[in-house]
């Protein structure tokens, strides 16, 4: 792939050093690293921040200046705390009214190094299909014994390692509350909760009473409004290493994450996967050793508050929390 047919990459950080370096190194084993434009995102400091947050804020932002690995990086600093909703919201603007298109990661997700190929390769293979609006890189580890192809499709969007085109971004809606009613003037929850397996009605709900502030709920939602859909992955190319505590949204977790390092990428039609439910209705039983998983779905939605796919983490609305 010719370097200027590569996507331009944002990477959002804020206060983990750590997370950050492990982030950059991933992304700078793909080969298609040396031949591509990086932004980088700093968030800046809260009021109350301790010196020591304020020394890691420092830190991450050192890192991001000393970096070298690509074709050349954009350092982009911000003076205050915006936030993680209205950072990535800004940056994606900003990148991709310059590019047209654009492939996204936050400070905690450690891609496969073949993940700039999968991201490249599907941005180009649908770029002319508009029912296509986002590219994902990760996805449960789901039994995919009855379904055969590397990628499939689900209505609405994802955004733990993901992808788009300036046509897709220019429907995200930031109105919550307008999205919110037309899902529900259209009596469209069942669909857009995925069948019921995610609580997505209720996450947009938190967000607009201001419980949660997730951008990725509201993109998710703007997407499945005009009926695009999100390219998703059999298996993750991504491993999120946020689920540590370490960030804002994020609590522990030990969900199972085993990313493939390539994904064979063949076009298929755009059109929702009856695997999927299938498959994640078997997931939330059982783990792969067959043990029931209630108690560790229950420990990992009390943990997280991430954006959409947190709320995607914000599994089983049927499943009673308050019971071991």
């Amino acid at each position: 792939m010719k370097k200027f047919d590569l996507s331009p990459i944002i990477l959002f950080t804020f206060n983990r050093p750590d997370h950050t370096k492990r982030t950059l190194a991933a992304l700078s084993l793909n080969k298609e690293a040396k031949e591509s434009l990086l932004y980088i995102y700093c968030d800046g400091p809260k009021v109350h921040h301790t010196s020591h947050q304020l020394d890691a804020i420092k830190k991450v932002r050192d890192i991001s200046r000393s970096e070298n690995r690509f074709l050349k990086v954009f350092v982009v600093e911000n003076n205050v705390n915006k936030g993680l909703a209205k950072s990535i919201i800004a940056g994606v603007s900003e990148v991709i009214a310059r590019h047209g298109k654009v492939i996204v990661v936050e400070d905690d997700i450690v891609v496969s190094k073949g993940f700039l190929d999968y991201m490249n390769g599907a941005l180009q293979m649908y770029n002319q299909n508009e029912k296509v609006g986002c590219i994902h890189g990760w996805n449960y580890e789901l039994d995919n014994s009855e379904y055969y192809e590397a990628t499939f499709f689900l209505k609405g969007a994802d955004c733990w390692g993901w992808a788009t085109w300036k046509r897709a971004w220019n429907l995200f809606e930031p109105d919550g509350a307008s999205l919110f009613k037309q899902i529900k003037d259209a009596k469209s929850e069942f669909e857009f909760n995925r069948h019921d397996t995610h609580d997505f009605m209720n996450m947009l709900d938190q967000q607009i009473k201001g419980l949660n502030d997730s951008w990725a709920i509201r993109w998710h939602a703007s997407l499945f409004l005009k009926d695009k859909y999100c390219l998703q992955p059999t298996r993750s190319i991504v491993k999120n290493i946020g689920l540590d505590n370490s960030g804002t949204h994020c609590g522990i977790s030990n969900i199972i994450q085993n990313p493939v390092e390539r994904i064979n990428l063949v076009s298929i039609p755009v059109e929702e996967t009856d695997w999927f439910f299938t498959a994640f209705d078997s997931f939330q039983k059982k783990d792969k050793h067959g043990n029931k998983i209630m108690a560790k779905v229950k420990d990992f939605i009390k943990t997280l508050i991430p954006p959409i796919a947190i709320s995607m983490l914000q599994l089983f609305r049927k499943v009673d929390l308050s019971s071991e």
